[in-house]
């Protein structure tokens, strides 16, 4: 058979595979094995074996359990929703005021969970009822929730780009460094956007009401001792990493006695509670192990039957400006986002892309954090959008998922619009790490 042929097979077999209820890690491990047993017999399993073997002893892959731990932890200690009350009594008079704040709150968690979907559902919890009844307008409400839950991808430390740094072999810290400045870009972006169509229409965004905004200042300043627990645990990741004091695994496991500590100190921290987080963090784990095992012996085949040198050929000879390469790779991650989990989407097609990347001069670590902003769009996206589905799990019954589909799209620009800058402009993703590193 030919490669295209092979390609078109596999392709055909995945899909069929999909269609009929099968797990996506399971379907893409059921390819992957029955194209090995095909071509090259059973021996050649141990190839896959091997390959995936040499996947998931990585050390660094010891972060992602952390990572998570200490996400779910933060989620079940309190600390993220006082941080959220912290920052929300600060609205003042503005019109969008509560819907900027919330956007600074998600920001700021972001930086010390990396995980979406817990984000998601907490703001959906505590945020999303607050704007509502202030008569924010649905849509707009419901959209600054999923954009700025969604921002866990581009705020380290992010999940997304430990993986990302695994399978590109990219120093993970520089990918944290080089994520800061587009991250905080696109949050201002959906900031902007809010303050802009609050001010041509303040009914979208009603601030404070009066009672609330007379809140002392004294009070005001004593809730902002809610914000000293998050960022320190913020700094206990991230500043160790940055400063050059531990690694990525050392710093995510500094993350997870900080969020243990915030945990005791508010009194919250429980055997039952460690318990329940512990499973949580398994569960989540296992589900992205085995995708990685399933997408890794795929790709182990293809890659032996010279599939991945022929998409290689395909699209780095493509006689385009490299420019338009780099576009054409930005929508077919978005579609196939439209459809497949992040983890699935990466290692399906990092393999193929970033030598790809290489050889038209471009950055392995500048293209990461392109990929990240094209994984937020893939969360918000329909039909997939998993960030909905979060949230629809959380709203009021009376918000339908179609109406959550229809809010998201403006923020969805918002994101094709930080892309296309940071296509035009690559500084904003490398210009930190060279500071720092210089």
């Amino acid at each position: 058979m030919s490669i295209e042929a092979i390609t078109l097979a596999m392709v055909g077999a995945l899909v069929a595979l999909l269609a009929i209820g099968m797990p996506m890690a399971f379907a893409l491990g059921a390819v992957g094995v029955g194209f090995t047993l095909a071509f090259y017999g059973f021996d050649a399993l141990l190839l896959i074996s091997s390959r995936i073997y040499g996947f998931v002893t990585n050390y660094v892959l010891l972060s992602v359990p952390m990572f998570l731990l200490m996400a779910t932890i933060m989620d079940r200690s309190g600390v993220a929703r006082d941080l959220y009350r912290a920052m929300s009594v600060w609205a003042g008079r503005t019109p969008g005021g509560v819907g900027i704040m919330t956007l600074v709150a998600a920001v700021l968690m972001a930086a010390t969970t990396g995980i979406i979907g817990g984000e998601v559902i907490l703001l959906g919890l505590v945020a999303l009822p607050q704007m509502l009844r202030l008569g924010y307008d649905k849509k707009l409400a419901i959209g600054i929730v999923c954009g700025g839950g969604s921002l866990g991808t581009m705020i380290p430390p992010s999940i997304v780009l430990v993986f990302y740094g695994l399978t590109a072999n990219v120093s993970i810290g520089d990918l944290f460094l080089a994520v800061v400045v587009p991250g905080l870009l696109l949050a201002a972006l959906y900031m902007v956007y809010v303050a802009g169509r609050c001010w041509l229409d303040p009914s979208l965004g009603p601030p404070l009401p009066e009672a609330e905004r007379a809140m002392p200042l004294s009070d005001k300043l004593a809730m902002l001792k809610s914000l000293v627990l998050p960022l320190g645990i913020a700094f206990s990741v991230l500043g160790t990493i940055y400063l050059g004091l531990a690694a990525v695994t050392e710093a995510a496991a500094m993350g997870v006695l900080g969020v243990l500590a915030a945990a005791w100190l508010r009194g919250e921290l429980s055997w039952s509670m460690l318990q329940d987080a512990s499973r949580q963090t398994m569960a989540a784990c296992g589900l992205l192990l085995w995708l990685t095992f399933g997408a890794t012996a795929l790709i182990g085949v293809y890659n032996l039957l010279g599939g991945i040198a022929y998409m290689r050929q395909s699209i780095g000879y493509l006689p385009y400006e490299p420019w338009v390469v780099i576009l054409l790779m930005m929508v077919i991650l978005a579609v196939m986002g439209c459809f497949i989990d992040w983890i699935g989407v990466l290692l399906l097609t990092m393999p193929v892309f970033v030598p790809i990347v290489e050889s038209l001069g471009y950055d392995k670590v500048w293209f990461g954090v392109l990929f990240c902003l094209n994984m937020q769009i893939s969360y918000l996206s329909p039909p997939f959008g998993p960030a909905c589905f979060y949230l629809k799990g959380v709203a009021p019954p009376e918000i339908s998922l179609q109406e959550i589909y229809a809010a998201v799209w403006p923020f969805i620009v918002l994101q094709a619009i930080a892309i296309g800058l940071l296509i035009a402009f690559p500084d904003l993703a490398l210009w930190l790490p060279r500071t720092l590193q210089g």
